[in-house]
């Protein structure tokens, strides 16, 4: 928590972390961990379930047993087609449940994991498939007759220091800041659920926007000129939607100041379905072509992929 005090009172990037740790212990050469490293006796040819959450603050992460293969079994507590893959990648605030066979050789293997970072893909959009197990012992009904659409972009704005006269350490002295559809949240102390069933005025505004106030070319890179795009709102808006009403809502990845990342998405409780998925900008007329309809993951944490998009109903 200290790191992110330090940003939101600096205006300033995170500080980077000295390691990465599982279980709290950093790898086994760095002195603080070298003895107490968490070490475990398997037997061959046995399967094991790996329960993983990434608990990291803001890094999708690589995650892997040397030399054996994984099968993924569920996603954000909820079962999906089984998956064989010699590595996952697990996006912040994310769970996974894997199997692993001890069928190797006697040896000692490392279980290890690193950071989603410095790569780059090409600007062009592509699709790729989720599958949940939509068998008739577990069916799933992905809704189909959307009655609100919502399209997000998500960004790494500034805004201008709160304190007059006063200098930050982001980019031109101003603040960073994330925001969806060019608006940084901003947290009062009235929660906003207590103000909506008290009827507590001036704590919010239910005009949270269903589109982008600016509409462009939302991965270009490089994107550093354009000043309706770096500059942000900061307010506390929201959207209210009828009881049982089914929505959708697409992310979208923009490349503003340069500063795209992967970002990870969770909607508190409450569950949704990974239609789709995709680099670039989401095409309304060819995007959805692509969409999983038939047995999407049930999930309630996804990573929107650096300048990429996802939908979810």
């Amino acid at each position: 928590m200290q790191i992110i005090k330090e940003a939101l009172a600096t205006g300033a990037k995170p500080n980077k972390s000295d390691a990465f740790t599982i279980n709290g212990q950093p790898r086994d050469t760095q002195p603080c961990s070298n003895t107490s490293i968490f070490r475990t006796v398997v037997d061959h040819d046995k399967t094991y379930l790996l329960r993983i959450i990434n608990v990291v603050m803001n890094e999708e992460m690589f995650f892997m047993v040397a030399d054996h293969k994984l099968t993924v079994v569920g996603i954000d507590a909820a079962y999906v087609k089984p998956i064989l893959t010699k590595y996952i990648m697990i996006t912040p605030g994310q769970t996974m449940d894997v199997l692993i066979t001890a069928n190797q050789s006697t040896s000692h293997y490392y279980i290890a994991a690193r950071a989603f970072a410095g790569v780059v893909f090409s600007n062009a959009t592509t699709t790729i498939v989720f599958q949940a197990l939509a068998s008739t012992n577990h069916p799933i009904d992905v809704p189909k007759s959307i009655q609100t659409r919502l399209f997000v972009t998500i960004s790494v704005n500034t805004y201008p220091c709160e304190q007059q006269n006063a200098t930050c350490s982001g980019p031109n002295g101003d603040r960073l800041s994330n925001s969806l559809n060019n608006i940084t949240f901003y947290t009062l102390e009235i929660d906003i659920l207590q103000a909506y069933y008290k009827s507590i005025k001036d704590v919010y505004k239910g005009d949270f926007p269903y589109n982008p106030q600016c509409v462009f070319n939302y991965t270009a890179d490089p994107m550093l000129s354009d000043n309706y795009t770096m500059s942000d709102l900061n307010g506390t808006r929201v959207r209210i939607l009828d009881c049982n009403s089914i929505v959708e809502i697409v992310f979208q990845g923009t490349n503003v100041m340069n500063a795209s990342e992967n970002h990870p998405m969770h909607l508190h409780r409450f569950g949704f379905y990974l239609v789709g998925y995709g680099f670039g900008n989401f095409d309304e007329n060819k995007s959805p072509s692509g969409y999983n309809l038939v047995d999407p993951p049930e999930l309630n944490t996804i990573g929107v992929p650096k300048n990429g998009w996802a939908t979810v109903s």
